[in-house]
């Protein structure tokens, strides 16, 4: 009787000790999603600044997700009577539609407002900056990308969108922070409960390199700053050129540019190759070189020491601000702001011109805006004063200010600017512009900005 009960209890008992020695095995990030390369645009069809390359890199096996920051619903449509909303929902379509023909399907769009102007800090601030900034660390944690491409951060004579250097900023920021465990943390919280409606239980990503591409008329002063590839080259799989699959791409974009594809439509093939060389798609693509965080050359392969394996989050090395004079007049705007954004990204190596420069449309008003600095223990008089080009006209802005004590003070100078003497040009030549600021008869600074009229430009 004995025996029988131990084997009796020994059977009753061994499921129990067989359940417990059961292995789980816990999730993990889900694979479907890991990128190679994340691409951040501002607005449907921004992607083809990219697509030759991006076709090459498909054709060598990596993986590409697109973020875009809008939907770029303020444009016209050049396919259908739809206007704002209605004509983002299309455009979204349109973007989703000229990717997958390439291949790439992961594709993300962060909401912000479609922004006509030059002025970045407008774009971040139409952009809600620190809900887009949230959103696309949450898209580097989730994609985790090896490299992250984008426009370039910086003010050029160009079409030079703010919503397209608010691209390159936020892809900035977001390098730079999505490996930070104190940034977004409810990111990278597990769930207390099931179903946990907040938390995400994202990990954080560190990506390795960011490279840029300049919205610039003229790029010949980014040449050597990164690496370039032929669009000449036949790919792989598709047996066509990369210049050729781009735009095959594009032809997606019916709403942006219906006629021009309308017209391609019309060419044979040696004469659309012409035709695409002739528009900006059979050139060398350039990029810019950000950071690395894995060494290599400036102009080396994008994918250069790059392997597999995560690596620990790095902050950005800061460089210190020099110490201003305790007077001080200095130009504002974008351009004190990408000064600042530069120093704080570790991106002081990038170019910038000097004297800076912006492209307008002749006729309208330019705006130079200054921060006037005074330190001292008392207030200050300030003279603004302005030189400008024959024919441009000072608006406002000129004159005596007082500054008080301890306070930085904004001010800003409205010039008009004149028609273009010879329109079939479609612009004219870079002019100066000089402000100068004096206080107790001594110069307190002296702002210089050159500007390029065209006969169609974005609004300041």
């Amino acid at each position: 009787m004995k025996r029988l009960a131990i084997f009796a209890l020994t059977f009753l008992f061994a499921p129990l000790r067989s359940g417990a020695q059961e292995t789980k095995l816990l999730p993990a990030p889900d694979e479907r999603y890991k990128t190679d390369i994340l691409l951040v645009v501002a607005h449907p069809d921004d992607e083809g600044a990219a697509t030759p390359y991006l076709a090459r890199a498909l054709d060598e096996g990596k993986h590409i997700a697109v973020a875009y920051g809008t939907h770029g619903s303020s444009g016209a449509n050049e396919a259908g009577s739809e206007q704002a909303a209605a004509l983002g929902a299309i455009r979204e379509i349109e973007a989703r539609r000229a990717l997958a023909t390439l291949g790439i399907t992961n594709v993300w769009f962060l909401g912000g407002k479609d922004t006509a102007s030059k002025v970045v800090l407008e774009s971040l601030a139409a952009w809600d900056h620190g809900v887009a900034l949230e959103q696309l660390v949450r898209l580097v944690r989730l994609t985790r990308p090896e490299v992250i491409l984008t426009f370039l951060p910086g003010t050029f004579v160009g079409e030079d969108h703010g919503d397209h250097q608010a691209a390159g900023v936020l892809a900035t920021e977001a390098f730079d922070v999505a490996g930070d465990l104190a940034v977004f943390p409810e990111q990278l919280a597990a769930p207390m409960r099931r179903l946990e409606p907040l938390l995400e239980n994202l990990r954080p990503w560190q990506p390795k390199k960011i490279y840029y591409f300049p919205d610039a008329t003229n790029d010949e002063m980014f040449r050597g700053k990164g690496p370039e590839y032929a669009v000449k080259d036949i790919a792989k799989s598709a047996k066509q050129a990369y210049w050729h699959l781009a735009l095959e791409s594009f032809l997606a974009h019916q709403t942006q540019a219906k006629s021009y594809l309308d017209s391609l439509g019309k060419l044979s093939e040696t004469e659309l190759e012409k035709k695409a060389v002739a528009d900006g798609w059979g050139g060398a693509q350039h990029f810019v070189l950000g950071k690395s965080l894995v060494g290599g050359s400036m102009t080396g392969d994008i994918f250069e020491n790059i392997k597999p394996d995560a690596i620990p989050f790095l902050r950005p090395i800061i460089s210190p601000k020099p110490e201003p004079p305790v007077l001080l007049a200095e130009l504002a705007g974008p351009w004190s702001f990408y000064d600042d954004f530069r120093r704080e990204h570790g991106l002081t190596h990038l170019w910038h011109p000097e004297p800076p420069e912006i492209a307008l449309q002749a006729g309208t008003i330019l705006v130079i805006p200054l921060w006037l600095r005074n330190q001292t223990s008392g207030p200050r008089e300030v003279t603004l004063s302005a030189d400008l080009p024959a024919g441009w006209k000072l608006q406002s802005g000129a004159g005596k200010f007082v500054v008080a004590a301890k306070q930085v003070a904004a001010a800003r100078v409205e010039i008009g600017l004149p028609e273009l003497v010879d329109t079939a040009r479609g612009k004219q030549e870079l002019r100066e512009v000089t402000v100068r600021a004096e206080s107790n008869g001594q110069s307190i600074g002296v702002v210089k900005l050159r500007v390029e009229l065209r006969k169609r430009a974005l609004p300041q």
